[in-house]
């Protein structure tokens, strides 16, 4: 029978969050350019619209992924020996997992499996996915990356090995230097000889990646905009939401696509809660998002420097996406 342990979240640390936030948004809002963090648009609405942008045709990361992990899930199982703990960092719908645990996974066998993510929303949801899976218990952790992947490592099945999930180009979410930072706290956690199974989007023509992150229909624009709402719903803030646009722009330099609000017409914009007090001109920009797209030589190097050696590295060549299995050395 499968166990699965919600997770609880006091009042104290629903005050913190939110004391971040503000911190946060007070913080970047000062910058130049103005910024606001990228993990603050997925509460419990910008998570539903970013489930709707995986279904867009014009966004086929998802669709790649899904091919990929029910291609080859035999594949990873066979090459992770003793497998006993699954950690998946940012599940989302927690459908990815669930299609590498049917198509892969042997039958019979107990595994652990950990979900850590900030969206509650987001996280109840993947924990439900995954509930009718006989011989798998579930363990929800509403935290952040580092937070969650520690604790998760303190409860691991010590005979067997771990196999960490960050799928979806989540990476790409983070600039080099925090995405080396980062994959390097994953191996920090890690014993060697277990494994990370990594999700990366590939470098494609511009005009493809201008149609992923600003799509004809405004899904992703209203994922976009969606941040302003939520920073008035919580922040007690007066962004007017009609006067700010999406944009979303690709840096060949730095490999990266940006989306950014920019605002339509000069505003004087109050977040009370944060003590913030701007003026904002017509066609300024805030950068809210960066998505670094790779090369596959590049995932592996930089795995390598993280501390990992790469196992096997799948492609799906039509929507241009990566799936490598490294192992910590």
């Amino acid at each position: 029978m499968t166990t699965r342990t919600s997770p609880q979240r006091s009042d104290s640390h629903v005050g913190d969050e939110l004391a971040k936030f503000a911190a946060d948004v007070r913080y970047y809002l000062s910058l130049t350019p103005r910024q606001l963090p990228s993990r603050y648009l997925y509460d419990a609405l910008g998570s539903a619209l970013f489930e709707a942008i995986c279904h867009l045709p014009w966004y086929g990361i998802t669709r790649a992924e899904s091919r990929l992990l029910e291609t080859h899930a035999k594949d990873i199982f066979a090459q992770v020996e003793s497998l006993s703990t699954i950690v998946e960092l940012g599940p989302g719908s927690g459908e990815k997992l669930r299609l590498l645990l049917h198509e892969g996974a042997p039958e019979g066998k107990p595994l652990d499996v950990h979900l850590v993510d900030v969206s509650a929303k987001a996280l109840q949801t993947s924990m439900q996915t995954l509930g009718s899976f006989e011989h798998v218990r579930v363990i929800g952790h509403a935290a952040s990356y580092d937070a969650g992947l520690a604790e998760a490592a303190r409860h691991a099945v010590p005979w067997g090995r771990t196999l960490v999930l960050f799928l979806g180009s989540n990476i790409g979410n983070f600039d080099p230097p925090a995405a080396a930072a980062l994959l390097s706290s994953i191996r920090r956690e890690l014993s060697a000889g277990d494994a990370l199974l990594l999700g990366a989007d590939l470098v494609k023509p511009p005009e493809r990646l201008q149609l992923a992150y600003d799509d004809p229909l405004g899904v992703t624009a209203a994922f976009n905009r969606n941040l302003l709402v939520r920073i008035n719903r919580e922040l007690q803030a007066d962004f007017d939401i009609e006067q700010f646009g999406h944009l979303a722009v690709w840096d060949a330099g730095a490999s990266r696509v940006e989306m950014h609000l920019f605002a339509k017409s000069a505003q004087r914009v109050r977040v009370a809660a944060a003590g913030v007090d701007i003026t904002i001109e017509a066609g300024e920009r805030i950068w809210t998002e960066s998505s670094y797209k790779y090369r596959p030589n590049d995932v592996v190097t930089l795995l390598a420097d993280a501390g990992f050696r790469s196992a096997t590295q799948w492609i799906d060549a039509q929507e241009g996406f990566a799936l490598t299995l490294a192992e910590a050395t």
